[in-house]
């Protein structure tokens, strides 16, 4: 998903349109997390990037998504640009052996 999103609504307090945005971006990823994985993917894993205009736009968290908005919105800009791109991941952790759990107990 990549859009941008004007700030200001014609009919809507700026809260209630940061809020309506901020939920749209939510069930976007929610739809995504709901998709089927690849057999060989563990997660579904997202790069994201929020800022002015996609110029400028910064390389955040998909935690931290919130909170740029709001930073940005407090900056009084006029437009907001959205980027959130999920692609399938796969975790570098490895199990424990059982060597370790009988060591342990």
């Amino acid at each position: 998903m990549k859009k941008s999103f004007e700030l200001n609504h014609p009919k809507l307090k700026p809260q209630r349109w940061l809020d309506a945005i901020k939920h749209e971006l939510k069930k976007y990823i929610k739809r995504e997390r709901n998709k089927k994985l690849p057999a060989e993917s563990d997660f579904w894993a997202f790069d994201c990037k929020v800022g002015v205009s996609e110029d400028t736009a910064d390389v955040v968290h998909i935690g931290a998504i919130n909170k740029a908005i709001d930073a940005i919105s407090a900056s009084e800009s006029n437009t907001l640009y959205v980027e959130i791109i999920a692609y399938a991941a796969v975790t570098d952790r490895t199990p424990r052996s059982s060597d370790y759990d009988e060591a342990e107990g």
